[in-house]
């Protein structure tokens, strides 16, 4: 069953956040009486049913889906409109999760406003951020809400949009436990949000048609799901650029790859080099599969871990990643674990969890 969950826990211990963010932060991401849209539903009535208010582009799928949320965004803008999106998890800061026309909204006070009703229904950490996030776009009356989806489609808390247009990304095998184990299974959960009256956009190749379950079907990306809502052909005014997605900084990229599929994508995308990898890799995914394919690029490794609780320890990976990688060190602790991999050789590697580049993150802010 595809959860209403979100695709990241909170980044504990960020320097001078809110009292809003702190009691979102503190929050659970898993439901303790099952997975549904009921509580969604419950809570976005008691406000005022915000989304309602405009039009939406949802985005679902396996891997890009922020890059693709904030590209829609940006395009969306440059053809007059007011744009409200909202993306996860974060890297630097929950900001990131909140935007309005390309900026930064008032996220503590779109909490503060959700709060009471937040906490009266017992709504998780995810579906209070959402439900924040659609109170928001209502409050700037924006023309047009671009949506991340959290977790798979079905059950996703962001499937209550009045949805225009639905984005595929592309389908994995990733979460595997909650959202089946075939792609066929995945698909059908992704694309359970697309509605009679929707554009669904879809992989050129054909191979999710059979799986739309409503809707006109056009093939594409970003791009075309943008052109898709505008009515027209459009352009992408510059690159879109995220944190933690191919950062560059010296001596070193970042990049959050968590499962097969993001570790191909990023491999295609690499600058060729001999680098020493850093790297946490949640225990609920492909680890195996992930380590051999980063030991294509590098035969040094440094395995630590991160703050969510499904993280191997920096042991457990090691162990596993002796398999592939000829020298193999562990350092628990995500920021000296960085260290360490410049003194083993430049350039680094950091990958295989968005929650070790937002440990970095608040570690570097401290």
């Amino acid at each position: 069953m595809a959860p209403s969950a979100p695709s990241s826990t909170a980044v504990v211990g960020e320097p001078g956040m809110s009292d809003e963010i702190a009691w979102l932060a503190g929050l659970s991401p898993w439901p303790e009486d099952g997975f549904g849209l009921d509580r969604m539903k419950a809570l976005l009535s008691a406000l005022g049913d915000p989304q309602d208010e405009y039009p939406a582009v949802h985005v679902v799928g396996t891997n890009g889906k922020s890059t693709a949320t904030l590209t829609i965004e940006q395009i969306l803008l440059a053809n007059g409109h007011s744009v409200g999106s909202t993306i996860s998890p974060h890297i630097r800061d929950w900001s990131e999760r909140l935007r309005i026309d390309g900026r930064p909204g008032d996220i503590a006070a779109a909490l503060r406003h959700i709060r009471p009703d937040a906490e009266r229904i017992g709504a998780t950490q995810f579906e209070s951020m959402t439900a924040a996030a659609l109170w928001a776009f209502a409050d700037a009356q924006v023309d047009v809400a671009v949506v991340e989806a959290g977790l798979g489609g079905r059950l996703d808390a962001t499937n209550v949009l009045r949805s225009r247009v639905v984005l595929l990304t592309n389908v994995g095998l990733d979460h595997t436990d909650v959202l089946g184990e075939t792609v066929e299974e995945i698909a059908t959960e992704k694309l359970a949000v697309a509605h009679t009256d929707d554009t669904v956009v879809i992989l050129p190749d054909d191979t999710y048609r059979r799986f739309v379950p409503a809707g006109r079907i056009e093939f594409g990306g970003a791009l075309e799901a943008a052109a898709a809502f505008v009515g027209r052909p459009v352009v992408l005014p510059q690159p879109v650029s995220l944190p933690g997605r191919l950062e560059a900084r010296p001596g070193e990229i970042r990049d959050g790859a968590h499962n097969p599929d993001g570790i191909s994508w990023l491999l295609e995308r690499l600058p060729a080099a001999d680098y020493t990898i850093c790297a946490s890799i949640l225990s609920d995914k492909d680890v195996d599969l992930m380590l051999a394919r980063l030991a294509t690029v590098g035969s040094r490794f440094v395995a630590t871990g991160s703050s969510n609780a499904r993280a191997l320890t920096a042991a457990d990976l090691a162990e596993r990643a002796r398999l592939c990688f000829a020298d193999v060190e562990i350092v628990a602790d995500p920021s000296a674990a960085v260290d360490r991999a410049h003194a083993l050789g430049e350039p680094v590697l950091v990958t295989g969890s968005l929650y070790l580049l937002a440990d970095l993150e608040a570690a570097a802010r401290r």
